[in-house]
């Protein structure tokens, strides 16, 4: 794995001098984000050794280097998931390159349904824990001691001084935020609606299909992470109401501005 991962980090780097200091995954409908970036090299996953290639509509599939408030970044335009057949080292390969890139700080982003009733299409939700019993754990497997301990803490998976930077730049702006908690599933179907029940009783606030793989191996590797949910379906829901991806990326899409602007803001603070 780490010869894997020092492969693909030569090559980046064969093709980009600078170091990132922040790491920014987009989620599904996100992807306009990197429009924010003062872009200096954009890499198509397929070119990058060892890397997955994502396959969802929504993802684009390139790795975004540039500046953007001020900072160096490294910025996954696509993601990878379970769901798309890969293994769960595969998912979360990208993110131990960003570490080995230079990367001190990850931010992630994800569409998610909303199971808090209170919650609604288009909120933003950000993520304070979450739970991930429902996703097979990344580091399953031979612990490899560089990366980080046999037993890793998970008490503080989300930076608590992240998001309050985050709540106050949505405070300073007006931005009504939520905070909650992210429960992972596999996907790809969406949740039946006794799923959403069971989940809502679990304590979750939101669920999806991505984010906590990467986290986990995030805080194994020492790297503070922040992570912000797209509301972009609610499942306790009318009888009638069916779900679709393009309603997904729909929503995604209209409230992107608002956490553009939370991300911008929060890499210019870091």
């Amino acid at each position: 794995m780490i010869a894997k991962i020092n492969e693909a980090v030569s090559f980046i780097k064969s093709k980009y001098s600078e170091t990132p200091v922040v790491g920014i995954v987009l989620g599904s409908g996100l992807g306009s984000f990197v429009g924010e970036i003062k872009i200096e090299k954009e890499i198509p996953y397929n070119e990058i050794p060892h890397f997955p290639i994502s396959t969802v509509e929504g993802h684009s599939g390139k790795l975004i280097l540039g500046e953007l408030g001020g900072k160096k970044v490294v910025a996954m335009a696509g993601r990878f998931h379970f769901y798309e057949g890969y293994a769960p080292n595969e998912v979360v390969f990208p993110i131990r390159v960003m570490k080995y890139l230079g990367v001190q700080t990850l931010l992630l982003s994800n569409a998610a349904g909303g199971v808090n009733p209170d919650f609604k299409v288009g909120d933003l939700m950000i993520i304070k824990d979450h739970i991930s019993q429902f996703t097979p754990n990344p580091l399953i497997g031979k612990n490899e001691k560089e990366f980080g301990p046999r037993f890793p803490d998970m008490s503080e998976p989300y930076s608590k001084m992240l998001i309050d930077k985050a709540k106050s730049i949505a405070k300073n702006k007006s931005i009504n935020i939520k905070e909650g908690v992210y429960l992972s599933v596999t996907g790809p179907t969406f949740e039946t609606r006794a799923e959403y029940k069971m989940i809502h009783v679990l304590g979750a606030d939101a669920v999806g299909m991505s984010t906590v793989q990467e986290v986990i191996v995030a805080v194994h590797m020492g790297l503070p992470c922040f992570a912000i949910s797209v509301i972009t379906d609610v499942g306790i829901r009318e009888e009638e109401n069916v779900i679709t991806h393009e309603e997904v990326l729909e929503a995604a899409k209209d409230a992107e501005p608002k956490l553009t602007y939370i991300f911008k803001e929060l890499v210019a603070g870091i």
